[in-house]
């Protein structure tokens, strides 16, 4: 596949990316209205890893852990989806979906720094410009909200948390080298990953009732482990190693976007011209990093011919 093939393939897959976990947001608030968070990412983690795993099986992949990669694949699960899925979930019990999901994406900010010295990626000025418009859009959405987290700062520090976490997994799984599929290496993570969360579950929700729980908070539930933890994660890894880890990761900024614009139609929360704003930056900061290279380099082409 040529470079420019590729590049599209990228695009293409953040968008779904970009769609999916966006919608992810209010259905996960539903979920964990009624489902304790220990349990619902128990059900998210272990069966789309499960389900993922099992594709991989039937497509004919090998599940096999190199032992080079033990250590590896350890690392990113543990940050990638243990501390990431946790963190989210117990930072939704306290603040709005929407707001949640801005706080979460700022994890381009944090990727950025941790590139530069680990993977001594360089940030050219199309990239800063980018960074810096897509963190002025969730700064214009955090604003009016700064009284709220203030008062109960327990979900944002959770989300802010989760949001470094993400950022060193992103950081650490760019880093080493993989010889396993991308497929294969997603399910892995997804279902080791839930391992430490269901011995939470055990322990901290033993009370849990199913019967108590709602059809809707059941179907949030089931949307939550199929597309978002499937589809999302080998997309989102698959990114991961088309761009540089900067780029993929400020990618990501219009998925809180789609988390507020989607958590106002279905749990009602306020839309104003805040998010209107916003979505106007973070698609000005994703042409920055994504087409505005690509303009050059066919520029540049174009000139050496």
């Amino acid at each position: 596949m040529s470079a420019g093939n590729t590049r599209r393939t990228g695009i293409l897959l953040l968008l779904g990316v970009t769609l999916f976990w966006g919608i992810n947001w209010p259905a996960m608030k539903v979920a964990v209205a009624e489902v304790p968070p220990f349990t619902f990412r128990t059900i998210c983690l272990l069966a789309g890893g499960a389900t993922l795993l099992a594709l991989c099986r039937l497509a004919g992949l090998s599940l096999r852990i190199a032992r080079r990669e033990i250590g590896p694949l350890a690392v990113v699960t543990l940050f990638n989806i243990t501390f990431w899925h946790m963190l989210s979930a117990f930072g939704l019990q306290h603040m709005a979906a929407g707001r949640a999901s801005i706080i979460a994406f700022t994890m381009p900010l944090w990727a950025a720094l941790l590139a530069v010295p680990l993977l001594g990626e360089r940030l050219g000025p199309s990239t800063l410009a980018g960074l810096a418009v897509g963190l002025a859009a969730m700064a214009v959405l955090v604003a009016p909200e700064w009284t709220a987290i203030l008062a109960d700062p327990v979900g944002p520090l959770c989300m802010l948390a989760a949001a470094v976490s993400w950022a060193a997994g992103t950081i650490a799984l760019k880093r080493f080298r993989w010889f396993m599929p991308i497929a294969v290496l997603s399910g892995w993570q997804l279902f080791l990953g839930g391992l430490p969360v269901t011995v939470g579950a055990l322990v901290f929700d033993s009370g849990f009732d199913p019967a108590h729980v709602s059809l809707s908070a059941w179907l949030a539930t089931l949307y939550a482990a199929s597309i978002p933890i499937v589809f999302c994660h080998w997309a989102w890894f698959r990114v991961v190693t088309i761009f540089p880890a900067v780029v993929a990761a400020i990618g990501t900024l219009a998925i809180p976007v789609v988390g507020v614009l989607s958590s106002a139609v279905v749990l009602g929360e306020p839309l104003g011209l805040d998010a209107i704003t916003a979505l106007v930056l973070v698609m000005a900061a994703l042409a920055l990093v994504l087409i505005v290279p690509a303009w050059r380099r066919s520029a540049a082409s174009v000139e050496r011919a």
